[in-house]
């Protein structure tokens, strides 16, 4: 058995050296994974399954989703009733429409789910080279794919499995992948292997390879990942740099080999893979609400009419007197028994439970249903939120909330690709203290962009980088938005401090991640990078000399300009060591070695690098601010020179947390990174703009029209997030603005060291600063200045606490506009989950990026924008747009639309169900819910107070249930006197027969097919061929139905065989009797509607009322 070695000593047996903590004892045997080890650990197949049903479990899992609604269980029980002699009608009338609505939805799972399988069998049997172990790599499908296999991926596949890279097409072992499907993100990361196997490079080169990895467990961290792998006697740690994840795509690299660490559904991504949160809209909550009132109205009919059954049939036979002798109560039996009256009331009950049943809606969910995918399809077709130049049309991810979209009361809003562009423009730099650039940015439109070239002389030396800079800037430049003749043009060489501006490019030029990409065709050079200010970094570095041209595992080159010789030259500078960018330090460093053997560590990061007292550093400090205050980011630059022994001393300590495997190994090299980078020398900070998005004040000042409040939470620095605010018109000159921050504490007069006193002393600074900001609004009530609050995220933190969200909350509900800067992901939930719990209102989250994911979730409406930070967002969300000002046709168009909508539906359904078949009027209540409109879409944008019906649940509200209620009631007691008092004891029949039961029912339900149509057209604002051919439609099928279904032998038809067609049809009476009734129905209505529209108008009356006038 191998043994192996680390930092040049041996170690002990590899295979059973134990993980330093629980969570990390996944073993790996590389290309041996038919091993009698590597079966016994019997990890998990790589075939997935994304499906919410099997075979085996559909039916059952199915029908339990039905039946968790209480309508379908209430008919589930009546169906069965209803096949024993206490139902009132044949049981195929019960069972037949609940069969329908069940099995209608049950297919429409059954088809999703369908294709789910179709897609896991797609990807399941694509192939992957495997190799075989007899020098050849065979073709197998990702299905069979075991841990420990070896693959080779070629350029432009997919990874099948978490794969460690071995070695690739390039001599370093380096290689380029696109995790879009992960992540969103188009930017290429670079992967690079470990050099003691980046040899392997051909198929023979496998016979032989033989190791052992452990590593962590299966988890869901993408950016994260700690192992050892054991290796021809020696022990090498693992990083991130060396893992391919399944579904991200091999880009700019012709192959790869790589060993199978994580399979199926073990796999990062698949770990990643949730339910997101079941979201429910209020109005379907509030329907729910509904049933179980109209079911406690059954119960309560259907009892006082068992009751006074009850009583009547015991007083059937009163001293051995019969009163109702034509009922035989000398011949009792169960449903009728004078001994034993109250076993008769209580099967008198169950039978009124049935007879009155159709009050309970059975098609009201799936009308509903059917309505909203309709409007979804809407919403996703809508040309107006089409983004042309990305090619992306609105999503709706979901159909369940589109009527929540028209009830929105507050938006949080991310900032950073969101409401602006995520494309960053080099503006401005401060260098040694000197402010250079007049860039334009949209604070500072009206500055003076134009300046003439040359307008200092050149000095002789810098002649030949003034051709190469003048034939850059003939073109414009993506990013690069800087202008000043000190710095162009090779003109740095003249300024007194030019080789800190040397330094000050180099760090711009050499600290990053960014991947140069040739185009062959036009010789340009492009960069990859993991963020756009990473790519804008390295283009100002090359458009003012210092073009960074390619990169290697360990070195990274430039073609610079060097003062002593006048001349262009390439430089390789090796790269050491890299210390990414992290959260907690906010800086990103390199190690570099230069050709004279000098050890550099570049660093770049945030506002505050070098230590105190140096002497450009009040300069740069009011640079900074000044730079903050017109919205600009801003990052500090800084380098230290390092000794060899000092770098000998901290790359082993550096080597030893790299390598450890353990969970907190991220902590171990933070704090080694802190040890390395400090004592730094500040050579400057640079100022990059995020412009922003087309629309996006024009679309904040109308959604604040339509009176929703409006929260931007973003990472930005507070002076940075007020500017921004008052660009896109989130804040305006006449709010009174109220800041809270802790940066006035006195940190100095504090114990140093002494975390506790800080803490506390923070506390009531937050405290205080909140009870002066509530005593402040307080004043202003009278006022017409409405105020806006803005907190940062060191106080948000203290604002959330448990003491003080009260008083927090209670400030930010008087608030028009509230911003909360530099704050976490986990505040941006915190913060929404706080007003969606406050507010009892409806709460929309928007953002673009993977740190909004909580924030979406967390609100009622997720809302994705598919920007440059990916589609992590958007795959979090319940709706996906491609431009922050496509919110507002989303909310004030389409929300209006689908709220008003949806809450006229119920109306319908609810009140007017016992009294007609959903047969003949389901398709008007449909189309209702999908084509009306009480405005047209160019006055909701131009009325945004609109809105407001939504958000004060204008059209839904209990108030205007109950008035549906009664006027179903009237509806009823009208139709039921007019049609009996009208038909019974009438001759109907040629022979002098007068009319019964039967025809009573036919004009009775004629009635009610014509009154509810009609209804639903006195309703209606906005008429198309389609609600006039399916109210119409319904009426004439009514009638068509009545023939053809009389026409059936009594045995099917019953009570209906030949009646229309020979007695009503020809009869005057039931002609009359139907328009009479039809015409009293709907005065009540008519009247009430004219009476409330003419003296007491919403809103939208008078928006309707311009309209028309």
């Amino acid at each position: 058995m191998p043994r192996f070695r680390r930092a040049g000593r041996r170690s002990t047996d590899g295979r059973d050296r134990k993980p330093e903590a629980v969570g990390y004892a996944r073993e790996v045997y590389c290309n041996d994974s038919a091993c009698e080890e590597a079966l016994r650990l019997n990890y998990s197949g790589n075939a997935i399954s994304t499906t919410k049903y099997t075979v085996a479990n559909f039916v059952p899992k199915s029908l339990f989703e039905q039946f968790r609604r209480v309508a379908n269980v209430f008919f589930l029980v009546v169906a069965f009733v209803s096949f024993t002699p206490l139902a009132p009608y044949r049981a195929v009338s019960v069972a037949l429409p609940l069969f329908f609505v069940v099995s209608a939805t049950m297919v429409k799972e059954a088809v999703e789910d369908w294709r789910r399988k179709q897609q896991d069998v797609e990807v399941n049997n694509r192939v992957v080279k495997v190799y075989d172990g007899s020098h050849a790599f065979q073709s197998t499908e990702w299905k069979k794919l075991r841990v420990g296999d070896v693959v080779k991926v070629e350029k432009d596949e997919f990874f099948p499995a978490d794969l460690l890279l071995i070695s690739s097409s390039s001599d370093d072992g380096v290689c380029f992948v696109e995790t879009m499907n992960l992540d969103g993100e188009t930017n290429l990361k670079r992967k690079e292997s470990l050099n003691v196997t980046s040899s392997l490079l051909t198929e023979h080169s496998f016979q032989k390879f033989k190791a052992f990895i452990k590593c962590e467990d299966p988890n869901e961290k993408l950016y994260s990942f700690i192992g050892t792998i054991y290796y021809d006697g020696f022990q090498y740690s693992l990083s991130p740099q060396q893992i391919l994840l399944r579904d991200s795509k091999l880009r700019n690299t012709h192959y790869i080999y790589g060993v199978v660490i994580f399979t199926g559904h073990d796999a990062k991504v698949m770990q990643n893979t949730m339910d997101p949160p079941s979201k429910r809209s209020k109005i379907e909550k509030r329907m729910d609400k509904i049933i179980y009132v109209l079911f406690a109205a059954l119960v309560v009919i259907s009892s006082t009419g068992s009751i006074i059954f009850g009583i009547k049939t015991k007083e059937d036979i009163h001293a051995g007197m019969i009163s109702r002798w034509y009922l035989r109560p000398d011949k009792p039996s169960i449903f009728f028994d004078p001994e034993r009256a109250s076993l008769a009331a209580f099967c008198h009950f169950l039978t009124g439970l049935m007879l009155y049943g159709c009050l309970i809606p059975i098609s009201l969910y799936i009308s509903i249903e059917i309505v909203k995918v309709l409007q979804s399809t809407f919403i996703n077709h809508d040309l107006q939120m089409y983004y042309k130049e990305m090619d992306q049309p609105a999503r709706a991810r979901t159909s369940n909330l589109n009527e929540e979209l028209g009830q929105v009361n507050t938006i949080l809003s991310d900032k950073t690709g969101t409401l602006t562009c995520n494309s960053m423009e080099f503006l401005q730099c401060c260098i040694a203290g000197v402010d250079y650039g007049c860039g334009t940015n949209e604070m500072d439109s009206t500055s003076e962009t134009g300046a003439e070239d040359s307008a200092f002389e050149l000095h002789p030396l810098a002649y030949n980088l003034k051709e190469h800079a003048k034939e850059i800037s003939r073109k414009q430049v993506k990013g690069f938005n800087f202008m000043d003749d000190r710095l162009m043009n090779g003109c740095w060489v003249k300024e007194p401090q030019y080789g800190l501006i040397k330094m000050f490019f180099h760090v711009l030029a050499i600290c990053h991640t960014a991947i140069p990409v040739l185009d062959y065709k036009t010789d340009d050079i492009t960069y990859e990078a993991e963020s756009p200010d990473e790519a804008t970094f390295v283009v100002a570095a090359r458009e003012l000399g210092f073009k960074f041209y390619e990169r290697t595992q360990t070195s990274i080159s430039l073609h610079e300009f060097e003062p002593c010789l006048g001349r262009m030259v390439d430089r390789t500078y090796k790269i050491l060591s890299t210390l990414p960018f992290s959260s907690a330090r906010k800086r990103m460093s390199v190690i570099i070695r230069t050709d004279e053997g000098l050890l550099l560590l570049f660093c770049k990061g945030a506002d505050r690098l070098a230590k105190d007292g140096q002497i450009c550093e009040a300069a740069t400090k009011h640079h900074i601010n000044k730079y903050s205050e017109a919205g600009l980011r801003t990052m500090a630059v800084a380098y230290r020179v390092l000794s060899e022994e000092e770098f000998s001393i901290w790359h082993n300590e550096f080597s030893v947390a790299n390598s450890a495997v353990s969970a907190n190994r991220d902590e171990m090299l933070e704090a080694v990174a802190e040890k390395i980078e400090r004592n730094l020398i500040l050579l400057g900070a640079t100022a990059v703009e995020d412009c922003l998005q087309t629309g996006v004040p024009e679309c904040i000042e109308k959604l604040a029209q339509a009176g929703i409040k409006i929260w931007v939470l973003t990472g930005d620095k507070l002076e940075t997030a007020i500017n921004i605010g008052f660009s896109c018109r989130l804040l305006r000159k006449n709010m009174k603005l109220i800041v809270i921050t802790l940066n006035a504490l006195d940190a100095t007069a504090l114990p140093k060291g002494d975390k506790d006193a800080v803490e506390n002393a923070s506390y009531a600074s937050v405290s205080r600063q909140l009870l002066e900001a509530q005593s402040e609004m307080s004043s202003l009530k009278n006022s017409s200045n409405s105020c806006a609050l803005v907190i940062d995220g060191s106080s948000l933190a203290f604002a959330l606490s448990r003491d003080l969200v009260t008083d927090f909350f209670n400030l930010t509900v008087g608030c028009a506009s509230v911003i909360c800067c530099r704050t976490s992901p986990k505040q941006k939930a915190l913060v929404t989950r706080l007003v969606k719990k406050n507010t009892k209102k409806t709460t929309l989250a928007i953002g673009d990026g993977a740190n909004d994911v909580g924030m979406l979730q967390e609100a009622d409406i997720g809302v994705g924008i598919s920007g440059v930070e990916g589609m992590q967002a958007v795959m979090s969300s319940d709706f996906a747009i491609a431009q922050f000002c496509y919110l507002e046709r989303l909310l004030l168009v389409h929300g209006h639309w689908c709220y008003r909508r949806i809450a006229a539906m119920p109306a319908y359904n609810d009140w007017f169900i016992a009294f007609y078949n959903v047969v003949f009027t389901s398709l008007p209540v449909i189309a209702l819910g999908v084509f009306d409109k009480d405005v047209s879409s160019r006055l909701c944008l131009k009325h945004p107070r609109m809105h407001q019906d939504g958000v004060q649940n204008v059209f839904f509200s209990w108030p205007r249930i109950l008035g549906w209620m009664i006027n179903g009631i009237c509806s009823s007691i009208v139709i039921y006197y007019f049609a009996s008092n009208s038909t019974l004891n009438q001759a109907f029949w040629s022979t002098g027969r007068v009319a019964g039961l039967d025809v009573l029912g036919l004009t009775m339900y004629t009635c009610v097919v014509w009154i509810v149509n009609c209804q639903l057209a006195l309703y209606l604002s906005y008429f198309t061929w389609i609600q006039h051919l399916v109210i119409w439609g319904s009426i004439s099928f009514w009638y068509v139905f009545l023939v053809i279904y009389g026409l059936f032998p009594p045995l099917i038809s019953t009570s209906a065989y030949w009646v229309f067609v020979e007695t009503a049809a020809p009869s005057p009476i039931y002609w009359i009797t139907t328009l009479v009734t039809i015409i009293a129905a709907l005065l009540p209505y008519f009247v009430f509607k004219s009476f409330q529209k003419s003296f007491f108008p919403k809103y939208h009356d008078f928006v309707q009322r311009k309209t028309f006038s």
